[in-house]
């Protein structure tokens, strides 16, 4: 087992690159939603439908990868999901019609979910290993990921067709992971020293007794995921409709709430340090309430987008505590079930806010992100002894 601190470093560099590769290429994906919509001729009606085969693929993928985790590593899933994500991947733009775009999403969805139980089971052994609370250091390097990865291929949307595009997202993933792959395979899974195992006195698997934090664990994060995905969906919306913002200054609200969680997520490491994880999700949910109030109440675009900077620092950190202390309890199966429920609220934003926003308004509807921020608050007080110890 790697015991040296090269032997770690070497083992968290190649986890690193992998979370950053996930989110590059499902950045790149994303960014091309439009001109597959047109070249499949999907309506809007049938490209929701589709798209729902990259969260079904998703959420089923997850549970079982928890069990071949157990089975054969989380090392080896990590590089076989990472291989199945960059060549599904390409697929997309070969299709012309909904339902064969929503089938091959069911494979880029399972690979996503697989992926993403993987190597956060691989980071939450490590941060025992390391004695330190790094896992917002991972959570970022896939937010900047994604950041990269939607910066580029709004580049390239002009000169290169969506099949160019996500085909070269595959042969640079595919580098990637011939790399960081073979550096990761090399490195034998982290384990906790026998001390650290005592002091967290978690069994490191889901049954009776831990399957109730983890599950609440899993609400939090799905509290906070629901922002993100509210966020990603409705912000430029929000600050175009009813701000009057142009559209490029409405694009900016969402890339000043990504931005600012990754400036969150680069610190978190020092927060958890010093504050601790029951403070530093008290601390962030209360700051993401402040600050949505803010953000989808404010009278002026400018304060929108300070408000949803706010949020975006607030949020940073609570998902990846909540998945660390999830895997901590439960194994790779704390994982998969914190991750599913957390992934699972990153859907449900999108959708409720519309439903919300059909109802009252967009603004009142934005105000839900802050009502869940401050459940996960309120979860995270009353449980903290179970869920999240310092």
């Amino acid at each position: 087992m790697p015991g040296s601190r090269s032997d770690l470093a070497r083992l968290r560099a190649a986890l690193t690159a992998f979370f950053a590769l996930d989110g590059f290429v499902f950045a790149g994906w994303v960014v091309r939603i439009p001109a597959i919509k047109e070249q499949t001729g999907a309506s809007a009606g049938a490209l929701g439908m589709a798209l729902l085969g990259v969260s079904a693929g998703a959420v089923v993928t997850m549970t079982l990868t928890g069990r071949l985790c157990r089975r054969y590593g989380n090392h080896p899933v990590t590089v076989a999901c990472a291989v199945l994500l960059c060549l599904s991947v390409a697929l997309p733009p070969l299709t012309h019609s909904a339902l064969a775009l929503g089938l091959v999403l069911l494979v880029f969805g399972s690979a996503y979910g697989g992926i993403n139980v993987a190597f956060n089971s691989a980071a939450v052994d490590l941060v025992a290993a390391l004695r330190r609370p790094v896992m917002p250091s991972f959570h970022a390097a896939f937010s900047l990921g994604g950041m990269v990865g939607a910066g580029l291929g709004g580049l390239v949307a002009g000169p290169l067709s969506p099949t160019r595009h996500l085909l070269s997202l595959t042969v640079v993933g595919l580098l990637v992971t011939l790399f960081a792959g073979r550096a990761l395979l090399r490195c034998a899974p982290a384990v906790p020293p026998d001390g650290a195992a005592r002091d967290r006195g978690a069994p490191r698997r889901l049954d009776r007794r831990t399957r109730r934090p983890v599950i609440t664990l899993g609400v939090i994060a799905l509290c906070t995921a629901y922002g993100e995905g509210a966020m990603a969906d409705w912000g430029a919306l929000h600050l175009e409709q009813d701000l009057d913002a142009s559209p490029g200054l409405a694009a900016a609200g969402y890339s000043c709430f990504a931005l600012a969680m990754t400036v969150g997520r680069l610190s978190g490491t020092t927060l958890l340090e010093r504050l601790g994880r029951t403070t530093t999700v008290v601390a962030g949910g209360t700051t993401a309430v402040a600050g949505m109030l803010l953000g989808s109440l404010a009278p002026s675009v400018w304060a929108a987008l300070f408000g949803f900077a706010i949020t975006g620092l607030g949020l940073a950190n609570i998902f990846p505590v909540a998945v660390e202390r999830a895997g901590a309890l439960g194994g790779p199966a704390g994982v998969a079930t914190a991750s599913t429920l957390g992934y699972g609220g990153m859907l449900l934003g999108p959708p409720a806010i519309g439903f919300m926003a059909e109802w009252f308004s967009l603004p009142a509807a934005l105000t839900s992100v802050a009502a869940l921020a401050a459940v996960a608050v309120l979860v995270a007080v009353a449980t903290r002894r179970a869920a999240a110890p310092d």
